[in-house]
């Protein structure tokens, strides 16, 4: 499971081995618990990587290979290329822009509780792209 948290100025990408189900039950239970609002509903994410990362073309040969309907790619610039995931949104219910995004590609899984390998690749690549970003930026 891929899960996304977006905050008013940045996003986190994090690969869970717990299963999508099994998360937001837990998700549910905490929000009923400490009497907080929670919205759960269909959703897109989307992030950029570099094109010139190593392991993209890779990427765009698994997203072709399997014709997953949970993640698509297409090329924005010369410089990126766009990855868009099919998932869940959560948040408190308000029009704010932090929540959680939660998406899960069973197409190469091993089993209910462990991430699938093109879920593990796509957090390898935003974590190359992310180390990227802070040396160019020191």
């Amino acid at each position: 499971m891929l899960k996304l948290t977006y905050t008013e100025t940045s996003f986190c990408l994090e690969c869970l081995v717990q299963s999508l189900e099994e998360w937001v039950a837990q998700r549910v239970i905490l929000a009923l618990r400490v009497g907080q609002c929670l919205c759960v509903e269909p959703s897109t994410a989307s992030f950029l990587l570099p094109v010139n990362l190593p392991g993209v073309e890779i990427l765009k040969t698994l997203v072709n290979r399997h014709n997953s309907e949970i993640i698509a790619l297409c090329g924005c610039d010369n410089e990126c290329v766009e990855v868009t995931l099919r998932g869940y949104w959560l948040s408190n219910g308000s029009q704010d822009a932090d929540g959680i995004f939660i998406t899960a590609m069973s197409d190469l899984s091993y089993g209910d509780r462990s991430a699938s390998r093109t879920e593990f690749f796509l957090y390898k690549l935003w974590q190359e792209a992310q180390q990227r970003a802070s040396v160019m930026s020191e």
